[in-house]
């Protein structure tokens, strides 16, 4: 497995991840404050088109490293949960990082 599969999930982890928490802080000032509606639709959006791409590259990440269908579906899902794709992105890269090590012509950067 080429390491650019790991990276692009890692990206996309971390930017699906940080606009989640973007959305859940305009969500409070929609609806706890009762202003930036229109930024809140905007940000949902995003949030969408990106949360797809994030799917796409976990999925991609996830076939080439053979994960059992319980594992694959709580990274996809982890996009979702407000910091949970933190802490799942972490734990990927830590189960990983040894397949890329193993792959024939890859080298291991530090």
């Amino acid at each position: 497995m080429k390491r650019s599969v790991l990276t692009r999930y890692r990206v996309m982890a971390y930017v699906t991840a940080v606009m989640l928490l973007i959305l859940c802080l305009c969500m409070i000032f929609k609806y706890g404050f009762e202003k930036g509606e229109g930024l809140t639709l905007v940000v949902s959006q995003i949030h969408g088109v990106l949360y797809i791409i994030y799917l796409i590259f976990a999925f991609d990440l996830g076939s080439k490293a053979k994960w059992p269908m319980g594992k694959l579906l709580w990274v996809l899902v982890s996009g979702t949960i407000p910091t949970a794709a933190f802490f799942v992105e972490r734990k990927v890269v830590r189960e990983v990082e040894p397949l890329l090590a193993d792959a024939p012509g890859v080298t291991a950067e530090a």
